[in-house]
């Protein structure tokens, strides 16, 4: 029975082990393709980033501005590399047809007869009897081995000039509030609904069950039409941060009030009766008892409503223009998408920069998460 037990507990661990891994995979993969070069990104997968990579790419020699002239022979000669990245090359061609003709050192002939020779630190030497006449010179197809190569260049790229760094600000200003305003409104309705008696207090929370299963999707537009009306009658703008915050509240109203009122049911009852013969009012019961014994329930409800704020794009797209001042992160990185649809490494940063807050968030709440999730599924 004990040998059961113990493989019984080995298998679980074993498969809690395997689902970690299949999470922390994609996200340590999207963190090293992040400082990948964009270069091996484009060819290769972020499990080759330590080892080398053999590529293949085109260059050009210098033209006939840069020719000089040595005992009757013309020679031109250069690094077909623009920058030092280690390259190593291990054969070059002339044509498309056979970018593997030469091996470095070797000479090739060209039609005109003139020779060239490519070198493996990507230095060659071009000569000729006659003056060289083509002003861009001439394509060299080669194949090398690139060592691993790491940059904070994506990082400046998307953060400076693709406007990451805005649209992540502005994702900030939605998310916080979005996630406080409905957190304060709740934990007053919850207590409500739980501690005090009142008229309709069973329908109303009936209600809030089942507006549960209305889809966001089909209260959108309602809400966008009577939001628009307000906005002309008051003379406000009629997308801005205010409206959007508006929004989220309102669509998270329905399962912060259910999490918080499944939390606070479970509390003692008794505990809460001592402080009302002790002539404590709702407030203070509410601030002084309720509260500090709610922090699990505030800390695990406030991950979930922030990760659905800073994830979100419909609402966004909705409720916000998309001017480099309001655009949020999701929104921007679709652009990002459809503008950079080949640039991986563009598409790779911006994806890690938007998972930064959650996973800060949910690290630096984890402890209280799962507590605030199962408290009051059983009583006791």
């Amino acid at each position: 029975m004990k040998f059961k037990l113990n493989l019984s507990s080995i298998f679980s661990q074993l498969l809690l082990l395997f689902f970690v891994i299949l999470w922390i995979t994609p996200t340590f993969g999207l963190l090293i393709s992040s400082f990948r070069d964009k270069d091996q990104l484009a060819i290769s997968g972020w499990w080759t980033s330590l080892i080398n990579t053999e590529v293949s790419e085109i260059h050009r020699t210098k033209g006939k501005n840069e020719q000089s002239k040595e005992n009757e022979v013309y020679f031109i000669r250069g690094n077909l590399f623009k920058e030092d990245k280690g390259k190593k090359i291990l054969s070059f061609g002339v044509t498309s047809k056979n970018i593997n003709a030469y091996i470095v050192g070797e000479k090739a002939v060209l039609k005109d007869k003139s020779e060239i020779v490519v070198f493996e630190n990507g230095d060659y030497e071009w000569k000729s009897e006659n003056e060289f006449k083509k002003k861009k010179g001439r394509r060299i197809f080669i194949t090398a081995k690139s060592p691993p190569s790491f940059t904070l260049d994506n990082y400046k790229e998307v953060l400076f000039e693709a406007g990451l760094g805005q649209a992540f600000l502005n994702t900030i200003a939605v998310a916080l509030p979005a996630t406080l305003i409905p957190l304060i409104i709740c934990s007053f309705f919850a207590y409500s609904l739980t501690w005090m008696n009142f008229f309709g207090r069973d329908i109303l929370l009936a209600t809030i069950i089942a507006s549960l299963v209305v889809p966001l999707q089909m209260s959108l537009i309602p809400i966008l039409t009577i939001y628009n009306d307000l906005g002309a009658l008051f003379n406000i703008e009629a997308k801005s941060f205010p409206g959007i915050w508006m929004a989220h509240t309102g669509f998270g109203l329905a399962s912060t009030t259910f999490l918080l009122w499944n939390f606070m049911k479970s509390l003692p009852n008794e505990m809460l009766e001592a402080a009302k013969v002790d002539g404590a009012s709702h407030y203070d019961t509410f601030v002084r008892i309720v509260i500090p014994l709610s922090i699990p329930a505030f800390a695990s409800i406030f991950i979930l409503q922030f990760l659905w704020v800073w994830n979100d794009l419909l609402v966004g797209l909705v409720f916000l223009d998309k001017h480099p001042s309001e655009i949020i992160l999701t929104a921007k990185l679709k652009e990002l998408l459809g503008s950079y649809g080949e640039n991986w490494e563009i598409l790779t940063t911006g994806a890690f920069i938007s998972m930064t807050v959650p996973l800060f968030i949910f690290f630096s709440l984890q402890r209280f998460f799962i507590r605030g999730l199962v408290a009051g599924s059983v009583k006791g």
